[in-house]
């Protein structure tokens, strides 16, 4: 295990937990690519990840892709320079888009990504392969974004850098997939800085909003609740001063309520 997430084979045992489940490999994905869809997100202590696989285990397979499990995962978020995303994500406004670049880091392979919010809570995601390398929109990327959302591209500029790992499971009798982050780190452009080494999130990815599955099932027995989270929004949030960021002194309060279960849990 030699990519950038193989620390956590010695940290936590979740590798070797992985190990237990079937594999599923990258070229049946697209049964649950999910595109268009309702997503489910839950925050939890990193230290909680062993006794959920166990609990999912043989239940769902993991995507594996050359023999890994565990993927070390790069975005770059794009926004205006007053923040429009941001400010629409954290009022609440129903129809909304988010514009990232996101970069597959063992394969160096990266999409351009559109996803919206629409008024009816569902998830749509639109993507071309596409790169930031060259820190400016080919004209690929120009046609994708003012074709897809209500921004003039000349007003987008990269804000914020997100670095995690990522494992993916699929359910065996159900049409879901569920993420599952962790090592999360976040950099803006001007070299600032933030790592949340306590954080686990786990996105359940469903066609429409019924709960009953057996990975939901596991998030109750394990008392952990469903909740909404932006890893842009508390990126920014934790990294400088933002429009309306009150807003999110919630999750704010959360993420410190699981730093010191983590903390507890690590001096026991």
């Amino acid at each position: 295990m030699d990519n950038n997430c193989s620390f956590l084979k010695e940290q936590s045992g979740t590798i070797s937990i992985l190990e237990e489940f079937s594999p599923i490999p990258l070229f049946k994905m697209n049964k649950v690519g999910l595109m268009n869809r309702v997503d489910t997100k839950y925050l939890f202590s990193f230290r909680k990840i062993p006794d959920l696989l166990n609990s999912l285990a043989g239940k769902y397979q993991v995507m594996e892709i050359d023999q890994f499990r565990v993927f070390p995962y790069n975005t770059i978020y794009l926004d205006t320079a007053d923040y429009i995303s941001f400010y629409q994500h954290v009022t609440g406004k129903l129809e909304r888009f988010k514009i990232r670049y996101r970069k597959y880091v063992n394969s160096g392979v990266s999409y351009l990504e559109i996803k919206k919010k629409t008024i009816k809570g569902r998830t749509v995601k639109r993507r071309i392969p596409n790169s930031f390398d060259s820190g400016k929109f080919d004209p690929q990327a120009v046609c994708f974004i003012e074709g897809n959302t209500l921004f003039d591209h000349k007003l987008l500029n990269p804000v914020l850098t997100s670095n995690f790992c990522r494992t993916t499971l699929v359910g065996l009798k159900s049409n879901e997939r569920i993420t599952l982050d962790f090592n999360i780190s976040f950099t803006d452009f001007n070299n600032n800085g933030i790592g949340l080494p306590y954080l686990a999130i786990a996105e359940l990815k469903k066609d429409g909003f019924s709960r009953a599955s057996d990975f939901s099932e596991a998030m109750k027995n394990l008392n952990i609740r469903p909740t909404g989270f932006s890893k842009y929004c508390t990126g920014s949030v934790l990294l400088h001063e933002m429009p309306k960021m009150n807003l999110l002194k919630p999750r704010l309060m959360l993420l410190n309520k699981i730093q010191n279960e983590y903390d507890r849990s690590f001096s026991s």
